[in-house]
């Protein structure tokens, strides 16, 4: 008796430790009430994956030889390692008026591919005087096939497949663009 009364205090809260303990760990198991813990089923269409936005970075136009102005397209840029690399991939769709201008620092024979790229596009190869050396036609999407320039090329444009068809761009055609983020 004399050991109850001792240790009465430390008994009852060891026992009350010991209830809230039966009381909360069914939670963290998963054998709490459903109503207690919210529950979110994802079903696999919600599962959105993600897509970068475009971003309008500046404006590019398409010329004749004889100074004719063919289209004027909005432009985003790939200056970087980084963004040449990642590209248009994991775009779903672009606008007729959009493309990609990949910039880089010297002249040389330009190879580009498909991989992770949703959409078809054409891509157009440009010497450093910014006219086109080649035009590589609805490159299919996905494709690791190897699509490279006919000629040294300092600029590369990815639009959609089929335009370039569409608005008659031929070797020797001109560009001049201009960046809005500089």
């Amino acid at each position: 008796m004399d050991f109850f009364r001792k240790h009465f205090t430390n008994i009852l809260m060891g026992g009350l430790v010991l209830v809230a303990l039966a009381m909360i760990l069914p939670y963290f198991f998963g054998r709490g009430s459903s109503d207690s813990l919210p529950q979110q089923i994802i079903t696999p269409e919600e599962i959105k994956p993600y897509e970068p936005p475009f971003e309008h970075e500046g404006n590019l136009s398409f010329y004749k030889s004889d100074g004719t102005l063919i289209k004027t397209f909005e432009i985003e840029f790939a200056r970087t390692a980084q963004e040449t690399e990642l590209g248009l991939m994991y775009r779903k769709s672009m606008k007729e008026n959009q493309g990609m201008l990949f910039v880089f620092h010297e002249e040389k024979p330009r190879s580009f591919w498909m991989h992770n790229t949703y959409i078809p596009l054409d891509i157009i190869y440009l010497n450093k005087e910014k006219e086109i050396v080649s035009i590589a036609k609805n490159a299919a999407p996905l494709s690791e096939t190897s699509r490279p320039s006919e000629g040294d090329a300092m600029y590369v444009l990815e639009v959609n497949g089929g335009l370039s068809d569409k608005l008659g761009l031929t070797k020797g055609d001109r560009m001049t663009f201009e960046s809005l983020i500089d």
